[in-house]
């Protein structure tokens, strides 16, 4: 997949330029464990939903013109316990990547039968590519771009980092290097007529 990006606006930038605000669901047993969670649909822990919560004290009080999660239970919890229940919508191109054949499974689990395997070097078995991942992606920035103002994003970890990749128009791969907690917040937004990344992985305690 090549990027791509919107012609620059004239002038300074755009009168109203979209900015999405993404939040990344709270924390799951799975996340917790390091366990590849893709389109498994288990719930947030009692600390994931003290953390949703935590989510909605940090963005009490900003406007969104938009609130979008993905309809897996962990991002729409999130969304419900962050304040935003009333006014969430779901969108399917904001689930997780399906990991096929890995799914539940951790990396260090995984290489001991595929020697060096990530999710970002090798083929996913029976689930989605690294490529159709980043045109998921691509689909969700056309979509929101026109709307204008901060869009509040809540989805999961490795889409959001493949989305933060494509809004600064780099190659999927480029997600690899974009580590992202769970419970955080990150701004991508524009310099002038360039999209980039203003605030990234913020608003949570690292893990131990």
């Amino acid at each position: 997949m090549s990027p791509t990006s919107p012609e620059p606006p004239a002038g300074d930038g755009p009168s109203n330029p979209t900015r999405f605000v993404i939040a990344r669901h709270g924390e799951t047993e799975w996340s917790k464990s390091g366990r590849h969670t893709g389109r498994t649909d288990i719930p947030l822990t009692d600390d994931g939903r003290r953390e949703a919560r935590h989510l909605g004290e940090l963005l009490a009080g900003r406007p969104f013109t938009a609130v979008v999660s993905s309809p897996l239970q962990r991002a729409t919890e999130t969304a419900r316990l962050a304040g935003f229940g009333d006014r969430v919508q779901l969108d399917a191109d904001l689930r997780e990547w399906d990991y096929g054949i890995y799914e539940s499974r951790t990396r260090v689990d995984i290489a001991a039968d595929v020697p060096g395997w990530t999710v970002w070097s090798k083929p996913i078995v029976g689930g989605e590519s690294l490529a159709a991942v980043g045109a998921r992606a691509d689909r969700v920035i056309e979509r929101l771009l026109p709307l204008g103002g901060d869009v509040l994003v809540i989805s999961h970890g490795h889409f959001l980092r493949v989305l933060a990749a494509r809004w600064i128009g780099g190659e999927p791969l480029l997600a690899s290097h974009l580590e992202l907690w769970t419970a955080t917040i990150s701004e991508l937004g524009w310099e002038q007529d360039r999209r980039v990344i203003e605030i990234w992985n913020a608003g949570a305690k690292r893990p131990a």
